[in-house]
């Protein structure tokens, strides 16, 4: 399964071909080919090291919020796992 995380765009580079996001404290290049009309503090949804569509900002927390969620439930996202409580 693949999942797109949608991240903020903190750089563009000079040709504006690339940006960096921060995904959990470390910087990533991503490829902006696809979005060219993206600016400077845009969310962009991210898959496979590429923006692909940009968000407005209230869409990207709804999805950012879905993750933090579900990753505190680790049995949602590999069933049969077992939490630290069992």
């Amino acid at each position: 399964m693949c999942l797109a995380v949608p991240l903020k765009l903190l750089e563009i580079s000079p040709d504006r071909s690339e940006g960096r996001v921060d995904m959990a404290g470390s910087l990533m290049t991503v490829d902006l080919s696809l979005v060219p009309e993206v600016k400077h503090g845009d969310y962009v949804l991210i898959h496979a090291g590429m923006a692909i569509e940009i968000l407005k900002e209230d869409e990207a927390q709804v999805t950012l919020d879905a993750y933090r969620e579900y990753a505190h439930i680790p049995s949602m996202l590999a069933p049969g796992a077992e939490t630290a409580d069992d």
